[in-house]
Protein backbone atom coordinates (compact mmCIF):
# COMPACT_ATOMS: atom_id res chain seq x y z
CA UNK A 1 0.00 0.00 0.00
CA UNK A 2 1.30 3.43 -0.92
CA UNK A 3 2.09 5.73 1.98
CA UNK A 4 0.38 9.16 1.87
CA UNK A 5 2.59 11.98 0.64
CA UNK A 6 2.97 14.53 3.45
CA UNK A 7 5.36 16.73 1.51
CA UNK A 8 2.88 19.56 0.89
CA UNK A 9 1.57 19.41 4.45
CA UNK A 10 5.10 19.70 5.82
CA UNK A 11 5.80 22.63 3.49
CA UNK A 12 2.61 24.38 4.61
CA UNK A 13 3.44 23.89 8.30
CA UNK A 14 6.95 25.19 7.74
CA UNK A 15 5.67 28.32 5.97
CA UNK A 16 3.03 28.80 8.67
CA UNK A 17 5.64 28.60 11.43
CA UNK A 18 8.04 30.95 9.64
CA UNK A 19 5.21 33.43 9.02
CA UNK A 20 4.27 33.36 12.70
CA UNK A 21 7.86 33.95 13.77
CA UNK A 22 8.20 36.89 11.36
CA UNK A 23 4.92 38.37 12.61
CA UNK A 24 6.01 38.07 16.23
CA UNK A 25 9.40 39.69 15.75
CA UNK A 26 8.33 42.42 13.30
CA UNK A 27 5.02 43.45 14.91
CA UNK A 28 6.49 46.64 16.34
CA UNK A 29 7.69 47.71 12.89
CA UNK A 30 4.31 46.82 11.39
CA UNK A 31 2.40 48.80 14.01
CA UNK A 32 4.65 51.85 14.43
CA UNK A 33 6.28 54.00 11.75
CA UNK A 34 8.20 56.64 13.74
CA UNK A 35 10.46 59.36 12.46
CA UNK A 36 12.95 60.34 15.19
CA UNK A 37 14.74 63.69 15.23
CA UNK A 38 17.52 65.11 17.39
CA UNK A 39 16.64 66.93 20.61
CA UNK A 40 18.05 70.16 19.16
CA UNK A 41 15.96 69.90 15.98
CA UNK A 42 13.87 73.00 15.28
CA UNK A 43 10.37 72.24 14.05
CA UNK A 44 8.84 74.48 11.42
CA UNK A 45 5.64 75.13 13.37
CA UNK A 46 3.73 78.40 13.27
CA UNK A 47 4.74 80.40 16.33
CA UNK A 48 4.16 80.72 19.19
CA UNK A 49 4.47 77.26 20.65
CA UNK A 50 6.18 75.76 23.68
CA UNK A 51 8.22 72.57 24.01
CA UNK A 52 8.59 70.53 27.18
CA UNK A 53 10.35 67.27 28.05
CA UNK A 54 8.79 64.89 30.59
CA UNK A 55 11.26 62.52 32.28
CA UNK A 56 9.80 59.06 32.77
CA UNK A 57 12.87 57.08 33.82
CA UNK A 58 16.63 57.12 33.32
CA UNK A 59 16.33 56.28 29.60
CA UNK A 60 12.87 57.55 28.66
CA UNK A 61 11.75 61.11 27.95
CA UNK A 62 8.50 62.26 26.39
CA UNK A 63 8.51 65.34 24.19
CA UNK A 64 5.44 67.57 24.48
CA UNK A 65 4.53 70.48 22.19
CA UNK A 66 1.97 73.02 23.39
CA UNK A 67 0.09 75.15 20.87
CA UNK A 68 -1.74 78.10 22.47
CA UNK A 69 -5.31 79.12 21.70
CA UNK A 70 -5.53 81.68 18.94
CA UNK A 71 -8.25 83.63 20.74
CA UNK A 72 -7.88 86.28 23.44
CA UNK A 73 -8.96 83.88 26.19
CA UNK A 74 -8.32 80.15 26.63
CA UNK A 75 -11.35 77.96 27.31
CA UNK A 76 -9.43 74.76 27.90
CA UNK A 77 -6.96 72.30 26.43
CA UNK A 78 -7.13 69.43 23.93
CA UNK A 79 -4.82 66.54 24.73
CA UNK A 80 -4.13 65.16 21.25
CA UNK A 81 -2.85 61.58 20.89
CA UNK A 82 -1.70 61.08 17.32
CA UNK A 83 -1.43 58.14 14.96
CA UNK A 84 1.41 55.72 14.24
CA UNK A 85 3.31 57.78 11.65
CA UNK A 86 6.36 60.06 11.78
CA UNK A 87 6.08 62.56 14.68
CA UNK A 88 4.29 65.69 15.87
CA UNK A 89 5.32 67.56 12.72
CA UNK A 90 2.96 65.32 10.74
CA UNK A 91 -0.01 66.24 12.96
CA UNK A 92 0.69 69.86 14.00
CA UNK A 93 -1.50 71.17 11.17
CA UNK A 94 -4.56 69.79 12.97
CA UNK A 95 -4.02 72.05 15.99
CA UNK A 96 -5.88 74.89 14.31
CA UNK A 97 -9.07 72.78 14.37
CA UNK A 98 -9.15 73.51 18.11
CA UNK A 99 -7.09 76.65 18.72
CA UNK A 100 -9.51 78.79 16.70
CA UNK A 101 -12.23 77.91 19.22
CA UNK A 102 -10.17 79.03 22.20
CA UNK A 103 -8.50 75.73 23.14
CA UNK A 104 -4.81 75.12 23.60
CA UNK A 105 -3.55 71.88 22.02
CA UNK A 106 -0.95 69.62 23.60
CA UNK A 107 0.65 66.95 21.41
CA UNK A 108 3.08 64.41 22.79
CA UNK A 109 5.29 62.06 20.77
CA UNK A 110 5.54 58.39 21.75
CA UNK A 111 9.01 56.95 22.53
CA UNK A 112 10.96 56.65 19.30
CA UNK A 113 8.89 59.35 17.62
CA UNK A 114 10.32 62.84 17.12
CA UNK A 115 12.32 63.94 20.16
CA UNK A 116 10.83 61.35 22.53
CA UNK A 117 13.27 58.60 23.47
CA UNK A 118 13.19 55.34 25.41
CA UNK A 119 11.50 51.98 25.44
CA UNK A 120 8.05 51.82 23.86
CA UNK A 121 5.52 49.40 25.39
CA UNK A 122 1.78 49.49 25.86
CA UNK A 123 2.22 50.33 29.54
CA UNK A 124 4.62 53.16 28.73
CA UNK A 125 2.14 54.63 26.24
CA UNK A 126 -0.55 54.64 28.93
CA UNK A 127 1.80 56.12 31.52
CA UNK A 128 2.80 58.86 29.10
CA UNK A 129 -0.85 59.82 28.62
CA UNK A 130 -1.35 60.03 32.39
CA UNK A 131 1.76 62.20 32.78
CA UNK A 132 0.42 64.65 30.19
CA UNK A 133 -2.97 64.72 31.93
CA UNK A 134 -1.35 65.46 35.30
CA UNK A 135 0.47 68.41 33.75
CA UNK A 136 -2.77 69.66 32.24
CA UNK A 137 -4.51 69.50 35.61
CA UNK A 138 -1.97 71.95 36.99
CA UNK A 139 -3.47 74.59 34.67
CA UNK A 140 -6.98 73.41 33.82
CA UNK A 141 -10.06 72.04 35.53
CA UNK A 142 -11.33 68.59 34.56
CA UNK A 143 -14.20 70.07 32.57
CA UNK A 144 -11.75 72.14 30.54
CA UNK A 145 -9.87 69.07 29.27
CA UNK A 146 -10.85 67.42 25.97
CA UNK A 147 -9.13 64.13 25.15
CA UNK A 148 -8.70 63.52 21.42
CA UNK A 149 -7.33 60.43 19.72
CA UNK A 150 -6.49 59.81 16.07
CA UNK A 151 -6.06 56.28 14.67
CA UNK A 152 -3.55 54.45 16.91
CA UNK A 153 -3.89 57.25 19.47
CA UNK A 154 -7.61 56.56 19.95
CA UNK A 155 -6.85 53.55 22.14
CA UNK A 156 -4.48 55.59 24.29
CA UNK A 157 -7.03 58.41 24.52
CA UNK A 158 -9.77 55.95 25.53
CA UNK A 159 -7.56 54.45 28.21
CA UNK A 160 -6.87 57.90 29.66
CA UNK A 161 -10.55 58.91 29.60
CA UNK A 162 -11.43 55.66 31.38
CA UNK A 163 -9.06 56.62 34.21
CA UNK A 164 -9.40 60.40 34.38
CA UNK A 165 -12.34 62.79 34.15
CA UNK A 166 -12.63 65.11 31.17
CA UNK A 167 -15.10 67.26 29.27
CA UNK A 168 -15.22 65.09 26.13
CA UNK A 169 -13.58 62.08 24.50
CA UNK A 170 -13.32 62.49 20.72
CA UNK A 171 -12.07 59.60 18.59
CA UNK A 172 -11.10 59.83 14.92
CA UNK A 173 -10.91 56.47 13.08
CA UNK A 174 -10.73 54.22 16.17
CA UNK A 175 -10.60 50.41 16.38
CA UNK A 176 -12.20 47.79 18.63
CA UNK A 177 -8.79 46.55 19.80
CA UNK A 178 -5.33 46.08 18.30
CA UNK A 179 -5.72 42.32 18.44
CA UNK A 180 -9.05 42.42 16.59
CA UNK A 181 -7.46 44.53 13.85
CA UNK A 182 -4.52 42.15 13.56
CA UNK A 183 -6.87 39.18 13.21
CA UNK A 184 -8.39 40.76 10.12
CA UNK A 185 -4.96 40.80 8.47
CA UNK A 186 -3.55 37.54 9.88
CA UNK A 187 -6.60 35.48 10.80
CA UNK A 188 -4.84 32.13 10.53
CA UNK A 189 -2.60 32.89 13.52
CA UNK A 190 -3.32 32.85 17.29
CA UNK A 191 -3.06 36.64 17.46
CA UNK A 192 -3.90 36.82 21.16
CA UNK A 193 -0.72 34.89 21.97
CA UNK A 194 1.51 36.61 19.41
CA UNK A 195 0.75 40.30 19.93
CA UNK A 196 2.69 42.40 22.45
CA UNK A 197 0.09 45.18 22.11
CA UNK A 198 -3.60 44.59 22.76
CA UNK A 199 -5.12 48.04 23.53
CA UNK A 200 -8.66 46.76 24.25
CA UNK A 201 -10.38 50.03 23.41
CA UNK A 202 -13.93 48.66 23.71
CA UNK A 203 -13.29 47.73 27.34
CA UNK A 204 -11.97 51.20 28.10
CA UNK A 205 -14.99 52.94 26.57
CA UNK A 206 -17.30 51.08 28.95
CA UNK A 207 -15.63 52.96 31.82
CA UNK A 208 -15.67 56.45 30.28
CA UNK A 209 -18.11 58.78 32.03
CA UNK A 210 -17.54 61.76 29.70
CA UNK A 211 -19.48 62.12 26.43
CA UNK A 212 -17.93 60.14 23.58
CA UNK A 213 -17.91 61.14 19.92
CA UNK A 214 -16.56 58.82 17.23
CA UNK A 215 -16.06 59.75 13.58
CA UNK A 216 -15.22 57.08 11.02
CA UNK A 217 -15.29 56.68 7.24
CA UNK A 218 -16.86 53.78 5.39
CA UNK A 219 -13.85 53.46 3.04
CA UNK A 220 -11.23 53.17 5.77
CA UNK A 221 -9.01 50.18 5.00
CA UNK A 222 -6.57 50.79 7.86
CA UNK A 223 -8.84 50.73 10.89
CA UNK A 224 -11.81 49.09 9.23
CA UNK A 225 -15.21 50.74 9.57
CA UNK A 226 -16.79 47.39 10.48
CA UNK A 227 -14.23 46.93 13.25
CA UNK A 228 -14.89 50.39 14.70
CA UNK A 229 -18.65 49.95 14.46
CA UNK A 230 -18.42 47.29 17.17
CA UNK A 231 -17.49 50.04 19.63
CA UNK A 232 -21.13 51.17 19.73
CA UNK A 233 -21.78 48.22 22.05
CA UNK A 234 -19.69 50.06 24.66
CA UNK A 235 -21.71 53.29 24.38
CA UNK A 236 -23.82 54.87 27.09
CA UNK A 237 -26.82 57.10 26.38
CA UNK A 238 -25.75 60.33 24.66
CA UNK A 239 -22.61 58.97 22.98
CA UNK A 240 -22.51 59.27 19.21
CA UNK A 241 -20.97 57.46 16.25
CA UNK A 242 -20.76 59.68 13.15
CA UNK A 243 -20.41 57.87 9.84
CA UNK A 244 -18.71 59.67 6.95
CA UNK A 245 -19.91 58.02 3.74
CA UNK A 246 -16.94 57.38 1.46
CA UNK A 247 -14.55 58.71 4.10
CA UNK A 248 -11.06 57.20 4.16
CA UNK A 249 -8.57 56.78 6.99
CA UNK A 250 -6.98 60.17 6.41
CA UNK A 251 -8.61 63.48 5.57
CA UNK A 252 -11.74 63.06 7.69
CA UNK A 253 -11.27 66.45 9.34
CA UNK A 254 -11.69 68.06 5.92
CA UNK A 255 -15.33 67.02 6.16
CA UNK A 256 -17.73 69.77 7.24
CA UNK A 257 -19.62 67.13 9.22
CA UNK A 258 -16.52 66.32 11.29
CA UNK A 259 -15.61 69.98 11.76
CA UNK A 260 -19.11 70.66 13.06
CA UNK A 261 -18.80 67.69 15.45
CA UNK A 262 -15.48 69.07 16.78
CA UNK A 263 -17.01 72.51 17.28
CA UNK A 264 -19.94 70.96 19.14
CA UNK A 265 -17.60 68.94 21.37
CA UNK A 266 -15.71 72.10 22.35
CA UNK A 267 -18.76 74.15 23.29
Amino acid sequence: MNQPNYRWLKLFLLCYAVGGIILFYTQDKLLFHPEPVAAYHVYDFPKPYEEQFITYDSTTQFHLVKFPASTDSTKGVVLYFHGNRKNISHYAKYAQLFTKYGYAVWMCDYPGFGKSVGQRTETVLYDEAEQVYKLARQQYEKQQIVIYGKSLGTGIASYLASKRDCKQLFLETPYYSITSLARQFAFIYPIGQLMAYTIPQAEYLKKVTAPITIVHGTNDWTTFYSNALRLKKSFKPGDQFITIRGGKHNGLTDSLQVQQAIQQALQ
